[in-house]
């Protein structure tokens, strides 16, 4: 048995979880077995269509204080879950909040644990799984040879897979832990898309010059549907909030497409977008660094080159 935890915010499934399911049930046909999901809290989503990415069964433990992560319980209801139904491979995504539960439940199971998998365990000879190291400039790939196992899978390295599953949904009962943590107030960024969920991102760097220019990125990613971003030093000098540093010490990122304007390409800001699927970088040094990374690289001036891609991207929308 395969069972994914299923990370939400706002009462809905986050992208990232869709496709560690996806990704769970890829394991489950490997090995000959059934993809049951796990929900923690209350959703405004149909969780039976979330046998088209492969559950065959969804549980759910409906309470609304499990709707914000407290790791302590969520990790404890994970293990519990798994145990109760003979769950031996348990999959998350390596997000943030994976990041926090999947090594507490893999504590909690006596389990092999592998995170930042980036492929299908290869189970030929026995059960070996590839990761991503040193930042992604290097791969390893280690075998589990525990009963149970738990994966974090990297975000969009595997991708959304079509299922032609019908999920049932039921009510799972676990008795919930006294919580670690008291929530008592949550503030949030309104009318922004989530950079960690976008699959879309323009991002900018010292190249800008300054924040009184940053307008030519934010009217490309209003035309292109994307989030915004920006290097360290940005953030640090507050052009723009810290919410949006992207790098090895900021948010780690993994959308389709990643435009770079004005960044060198530091290998600490590769660090956090060099599992993008495709990357475009603006520049006009053309001996910076983010070139050697780049799948298509502009030379030119980004003040000039900008206006005129979301000119042409306003066009070919319209047409």
């Amino acid at each position: 048995m395969v069972l994914v935890y299923l990370d939400q915010a706002d009462q809905q499934i986050k992208k990232a979880s869709i496709e560690a399911l996806s990704y769970g049930a890829a394991i489950a046909k490997q090995l000959g077995c059934t993809t049951e999901a796990l929900v923690l809290g209350t959703t405004q989503e149909d969780l039976t269509s979330l046998g088209m990415h492969g559950a065959n069964k969804v549980h759910q433990l409906k309470n609304d204080a499990l709707n914000f992560l407290d790791v302590k319980v969520h990790a404890t209801l994970v293990a519990a879950a798994a145990k109760k139904i003979n769950a031996t491979v348990v999959v998350f995504a390596h997000n943030i909040n994976g990041k926090a539960i999947a090594p507490a439940v893999a504590v909690r199971l006596g389990a092999g644990i592998v995170t930042g998998a980036c492929s299908l365990p290869n189970t030929s000879n026995g059960f070996e799984v590839t990761k991503t190291v040193f930042s992604g400039k290097a791969f390893a790939s280690i075998k589990i040879e525990t009963p149970i196992k738990v994966i974090a899978i990297n975000q969009n390295s595997f991708g959304l897979v079509a299922y032609n599953n019908s999920a049932t949904l039921e009510m799972i009962d676990l008795p919930i832990p006294t919580a670690s943590i008291k929530i008592t107030k949550v503030e949030k960024i309104e009318g922004e898309i989530p950079l960690t969920e976008a699959n879309l991102v323009v991002s900018g760097g010292r190249g800008l010059k300054g924040p009184e220019n940053w307008g030519i990125l934010l009217d490309l990613a209003k035309a292109l549907g994307a989030a915004t971003a920006c290097s360290r030093p940005v953030s640090d000098s507050d052009w723009r909030p810290h919410h949006e540093h992207v790098g090895q010490t900021g948010i780690q990122i993994a959308p389709n497409l990643y435009i770079a304007i004005g960044i060198s390409g530091a290998i600490q800001h590769l660090a956090g977008v060099n599992r993008s699927k495709t990357i475009v970088v603006i520049n006009k040094d053309p001996e910076a660094p983010f070139f050697k990374a780049a799948d298509y690289g502009v030379v030119g001036d980004a003040f000039d080159i900008v206006p005129k891609l979301t000119a042409a991207v306003l066009k070919a929308k319209t047409n």
